[in-house]
């Protein structure tokens, strides 16, 4: 099973960006994001922005992802 996780976009340089998200940063590229911007949601798989994600549909994941975590503590 894949799991894909939407990273906000914090810093961009080139084809590589910054996303951040539950206090976790991490690099990533955005080759496959037409004119990637800063504040904008992104889905990441295996280390790539592969789609845009509207704002509320990233909370909401992000709200899932943070139960689970909760969860497993």
């Amino acid at each position: 099973m894949c799991l894909a996780v939407p990273l906000k976009l914090i810093e961009i340089h080139g084809n590589t960006a910054v996303g951040e998200a539950m206090g976790m940063k991490r690099e990533i590229r955005v080759d496959f994001i037409p004119e990637p911007r800063t504040g904008e949601y992104v889905i990441v798989h295996a280390g790539f922005a592969i789609e845009r994600l509207g704002e509320q549909q990233a909370k909401e994941d992000l709200e899932t992802w943070e139960e689970i975590r909760d969860a497993l503590k």
